[in-house]
């Protein structure tokens, strides 16, 4: 059990010692506090960087525009081919557990769905929406405006 050093110092005060003495005890579970602190934060592993993946459903093999996904994480030094593959192993783990036993995943909808982050994290996804969203495709280009426009939409 930790007590914070407004405690200690109450119970300090309240005590018969002298106020010298209390102050210097004070000041030494500070500097002693701030020392455990600093560790601390030494010791902490700093934040993996992560990409986006976009991962989409194309269940013909043929990229068409009526085409959904989900936005998926993955570290950021991993190539995104494995996306795929850590969304089935989390989704193996998920069908042994007790609720997907229960519950189990077939298809990667389902796994963005109801498999937890408990066993998505554990490789390395990061599911950011369980719900599909609509892909839009484009030619990447935009295109020249016309010279019947407005001057302030001209480059």
């Amino acid at each position: 059990m930790k007590a914070d050093i407004e405690t200690v110092q109450e119970v300090l005060e309240s005590s018969e010692l002298e106020p010298e003495l209390a102050q210097q005890l004070i000041q030494q579970i500070k500097w002693d506090q701030a020392k455990v602190d600093e560790a601390a934060k030494a010791e902490r592993v700093p934040a993996q960087k992560k990409q986006f993946v976009l991962l989409v459903s194309d269940p013909n093999g043929t990229i068409k525009n009526d085409l959904v996904g989900w936005a998926v994480q993955i570290p950021e030094d991993e190539s995104a081919s494995t996306t795929t593959d850590r969304l089935i192993r989390a989704a193996y783990e998920f069908n042994i557990s007790k609720k997907g036993r229960k519950y189990p995943v077939k298809t990667v909808g389902e796994a963005c769905e109801a498999v937890g982050a408990r066993f998505t994290k554990e490789q390395d996804i990061w599911i950011k929406n369980k719900v599909p969203v609509q892909v839009v495709v484009t030619d990447n280009k935009i295109p020249e405006i016309p010279a019947d426009f407005p001057t302030e939409y001209r480059i």
